[in-house]
């Protein structure tokens, strides 16, 4: 079998429910390989593994992928989830057995009596995603279906007096740790977002104040590399800058692998040890990348979160959801120029990078472009490459 059958075997024979799971700890044709039990048995690892769909999705805007891939494993995802959620007395699905790794190790205190905050996040991630794609394909009552249940789910679990994420409700984190799953609907999921306001800006400012309060003695390097992408989803340049120094400089060895334990005993982490761990150096990657260019909630925005001593700073060429390729200049604490490629057409939205100031363009005209709030949106062809100059 391939290994989408394997998976597709094993939740049967594991869960014997419909839809697709996957094992957490598998090989590479989804065969378990066993592991802690709470993970290898997650009941939302397919979530987690559809949103690689939909980021091949957003940057590609390829319709045959997302009509033969992405939401083929979308719905079987939300198939599954939908049937291994159990409603409660209070009409809201929850999961008989919920986990936030790597909360509690691999004791039984691993599994929660609550819904926690790290599958309820890729539920209901999983649900509105299945719902926005099975709309853009003309599939409007699998869309209403999944939007039902959808609402069916509780929010995420937030502490009533100081607005912070839980791991669960009533279960706030309880000590320094390694893992920030119970901050998955920040980062990587963009469930809360900068951009929405007030409100989840108090969420996400509070909770990266209590990893601040924990400290960092259980942390390992992939940790700093998380908590830079957390950092730069709340623009705060400064705090993502030396998370990303600190990774380069304690965690990582010569050959630049990320080695999860502290090499230079400052004192980043307890851990010294040297497993190599590939997804901080990835994460470190995209941290930077936060940094430079955001689109992740639909609009491009520039440089959002650079330190101010980073004045003069330039990208070339980096990816943007919406299969748009941005480059851009920062001179002086100013953006000077953004060039911008669409690979596949469609309305780009740009967050306006010049405030007051006007800027020429080329490529197009500026009565093409139209203004919403602080937003400048331009519908450009397949093929058509922008840019926008500082007066």
């Amino acid at each position: 079998m391939g290994d989408e059958e394997n998976a597709r075997a094993w939740t049967k024979r594991f869960f014997d429910l419909p839809g697709l799971n996957v094992p957490m700890t598998a090989d590479l044709e989804q065969n378990q390989i066993g592991g802690w039990h709470q993970y290898t048995h997650s009941a939302t690892t397919g979530a987690w593994l559809g949103h690689h769909f939909w980021l091949q999705w957003r940057y590609s805007m390829d319709r045959q992928f997302l009509k033969k891939r992405a939401y083929p494993w979308f719905m079987d995802t939300a198939t599954f989830l939908e049937a291994v959620t159990e409603k409660g007395p209070d009409g809201r699905r929850t999961l008989p057995l919920s986990s936030s790794p790597e909360i509690n190790d691999n004791r039984l205190e691993a599994w929660f009596p609550s819904i926690t905050n790290y599958d309820l996040a890729l539920i209901r991630w999983t649900f509105e995603s299945s719902a926005e794609l099975a709309d853009l394909l003309g599939k409007q009552e699998q869309a209403d279906r999944w939007r039902k249940v959808l609402s069916e789910m509780p929010d995420v679990a937030v502490d009533p007096n100081s607005g912070k994420l839980l791991v669960a409700k009533n279960y706030p984190l309880p000590a320094s740790h390694r893992h920030f799953s119970h901050l998955m609907a920040i980062h990587p999921l963009g469930i809360i977002r900068w951009e929405n306001g007030e409100r989840d800006r108090g969420v996400i400012q509070a909770s990266l104040a209590e990893l601040d309060e924990k400290g960092t003695s259980q942390w390992c390097g992939y940790s700093f590399s998380w908590l830079a992408n957390l950092a730069a989803r709340a623009r705060d340049g400064e705090k993502a800058e030396r998370a990303l120094e600190v990774f380069s400089t304690a965690f990582c060895l010569r050959n630049g692998f990320h080695c999860n334990g502290d090499q230079t005993d400052k004192g980043y982490s307890s851990f010294r040890y040297r497993p190599f761990t590939l997804e901080g150096n990835f994460a470190a990657a995209a941290g930077l990348q936060e940094m430079l260019l955001q689109s992740y909630s639909g609009t491009v925005r520039l440089f959002p979160a650079v330190p101010e001593s980073w004045r003069d700073v330039s990208f070339k060429g980096l990816r943007a959801e919406g299969a748009f390729v941005v480059s851009a200049v920062r001179r002086e604490g100013l953006i000077r120029s953004v060039e911008i490629a669409a690979e596949a057409g469609g309305p780009l939205r740009l967050e306006n990078p010049f405030g007051e100031d006007g800027y020429s363009l080329s490529g197009a005209s500026t009565g093409d472009v139209a203004i919403h709030g602080q937003e400048l949106v331009l519908d450009m062809r397949p093929g058509q490459r922008v840019t926008f100059s500082r007066m």
